[in-house]
């Protein structure tokens, strides 16, 4: 059985530039679901200079906001560089920003 954790990294790196999705997607799309706590904890040990490999940063929460407390500014930083864009509240508009998913 192969580990959760790189199921977890290897559906984020399809993530495309300027899209994101959500904790509970990628929970739905893994080859053993843990819900969205596991997904977290997998992208928590990332080590932010993996960022290129991985890229964390495009994973939000259900509501469309940012909830990483550690790397908040950076996150949100990373995603208006790639056209991601937040309302006035924080939110991200995933009508329009979500991943489907379509290359899984």
């Amino acid at each position: 059985m192969s580990n959760y954790y790189e199921d977890v990294y290897a559906i984020v790196r399809r993530i495309p530039h300027g899209k994101v999705s959500t904790y509970g997607r990628i929970a739905q799309m893994t080859p053993v679901p843990r819900g969205a706590r596991g997904v977290g904890w997998a992208l928590a040990g990332l080590h932010p200079n993996r960022a290129s490999a991985v890229p964390w940063w495009r994973v939000i929460n259900a509501a469309g906001r940012v909830s990483n407390e550690f790397h908040a500014a950076l996150q949100r930083e990373l995603l208006e560089a790639e056209g991601v864009i937040f309302d006035n509240r924080g939110y991200v508009d995933l009508q329009w920003f979500l991943w489907n998913g379509e290359d899984i």
